[in-house]
């Protein structure tokens, strides 16, 4: 944890070193995908454990509502983003998990909700989370695109993803916070282009 021996400005500091250094590349992607998916009217689907299932909560959230501007939400005829976290039915995940093992808590879901061309967003800080590569190797193998999330080493999720984006950094804290930091340009990228606003104007 670097909050244990820097202080708040060497802390800030670092955060700011560490988003420098993200392949921006990645970033194009990770929207490109995202508005593919739009496009072709495929289901995107997040997941994580811990904070990085909050993260995926949180985007699912995020992509679900602020893909649109407010004005449009309640338009029924406006072409809508199909997205979902795999960490939301608590009841689904506490009965896989009970039932048949932790690490089946979403590839069982994928097995039920997807299909090839559908997006899957994998969030792992240190890559290595078997729930997580179980649903990525099922995915990888049903024609279903994958793009990681990974910090620390990038572990297996970085040899198994097709696509991804790596914080390669040792702080779990760290790298979570610069998940979701850079999440929020891709949506609004996102919502440029599915609006025809800022930079995709036209």
């Amino acid at each position: 944890m670097l909050g244990v021996t820097l202080n708040s400005g060497e802390y800030l500091d670092r955060l700011q070193a560490e988003v420098a250094r993200v392949d921006q590349a990645s970033l194009q992607q990770w929207a490109d995908l995202l508005f593919a998916a739009w496009e072709q009217g495929k289901f995107v689907y997040i997941f994580g454990n811990g904070g990085s299932g909050t993260t995926a909560s949180h985007m699912a959230e995020d992509l679900g509502k602020s893909s649109l501007p407010e004005s449009e939400l309640m338009n029924e005829d406006r072409k809508r983003l199909k997205v979902l976290s795999l960490t939301d039915n608590a009841g689904w995940l506490m009965a896989v998990g009970n039932d048949l093992s932790y690490d089946q808590i979403f590839v069982q879901q994928l097995m039920n909700y997807g299909g090839e061309g559908d997006l899957v967003i994998a969030i792992s800080g240190s890559g290595n989370s078997p729930n997580v590569l179980n649903a990525v190797d099922w995915a990888n193998r049903h024609g279903l695109t994958t793009f990681g999330l990974t910090g620390y080493g990038g572990g297996k999720l970085k040899e198994m993803q097709q696509h991804g984006c790596h914080v390669a950094l040792s702080d779990m804290g760290m790298v979570e916070s610069i998940h979701l930091c850079l999440f929020h340009w891709v949506l609004n990228d996102l919502f440029a282009r599915i609006n025809q606003q800022g930079r995709h104007a036209g």
